[in-house]
């Protein structure tokens, strides 16, 4: 919401050494290079806005020790340099079964919060904004099984599902991931489990893994299941995945709460 109003310049007016500032500066920046290079890739426009907010970025992470903002922009940026173009998008990999990538960036991210959601959301993004489904699968294969129980992280997969779905020509044949392919039940069960692990620790996954967690279980006709995150989640709803699932994702979400709650009796 800052970048649409002129909170930033009265913020800096008054408190121009806030430390909160930067940060603020460095966030807006990367959403809207973001924004307009998703939309009109290579455009002078999108070209400069790049460029300020990596300015943004280094300015913060010169004056912001410790802190992972600045390079979880970085690594947001990434998503644009879809050829690797720039040193720090093509580093080796930590494990030899991954191909290069921004890995230095994902590294300063992980170093004051090694297992923050964001820095590997990020990372799953570079790779599909790259449509390298096969990399994005090994990384989440690679890092997930150490993640720590109960975390958001083993949503991770989950995106990856509707990814696949969103980009497929034939619906219905994708569909059927959910259902007849085993690997990804059982993934989607795994994921449940974690969630209650967390609810058992006095923590909640945030509003658009859970939404992600009930379309997920179903999808994959664990319906009961399905009714107990919708439960949890109620009053709050994310538009996610549901509008990448359907034209009318209002109409899609209702079906699936309809159809769970009712299996739940």
């Amino acid at each position: 919401m800052a970048g649409h109003n002129d909170v930033l310049r009265h913020w800096g007016s008054e408190e121009p050494a806030a430390f909160g500032l930067t940060t603020l500066h460095a966030r807006v920046a990367v959403d809207q290079a973001l924004l307009a290079g998703q939309r009109q890739p290579d455009s002078r426009d999108a070209v400069a806005l790049e460029g300020g907010a990596r300015q943004w970025c280094w300015l913060a992470a010169s004056v912001l020790g410790g802190d992972p903002v600045p390079w979880l922009g970085l690594l947001t940026l990434a998503q644009l340099d879809l050829q690797q173009a720039r040193f720090e998008h093509k580093v080796s990999a930590p494990d030899q079964m991954l191909p290069p990538g921004p890995w230095g960036l994902f590294d300063q991210a992980r170093r004051t919060d090694p297992w923050g959601r964001e820095a590997f959301h990020r990372m799953l993004r570079f790779w599909l904004a790259r449509n390298e489904v096969g990399p994005a699968t090994e990384f989440l294969a690679t890092y997930l099984p150490s993640a720590p129980g109960g975390s958001a992280l083993h949503a991770l997969p989950l995106y990856l599902y509707v990814d696949r779905y969103r980009r497929a020509e034939r619906k219905e044949a994708v569909q059927l991931q959910w259902t007849d392919d085993e690997t990804v039940r059982d993934t989607v069960l795994r994921a449940f489990g974690h969630w209650r692990a967390a609810l058992a620790q006095g923590s909640r996954w945030p509003v658009t893994d859970e939404s992600h967690l009930a379309h997920a279980l179903w999808a994959s006709r664990q319906r009961q299941e399905a009714a107990e995150v919708f439960s949890e989640m109620d009053p709050f709803i994310s538009l996610q995945p549901w509008q990448n699932l359907a034209d009318r994702p209002g109409d899609l979400l209702r079906q699936a709460m309809n159809q769970s709650y009712a299996m739940a009796g």
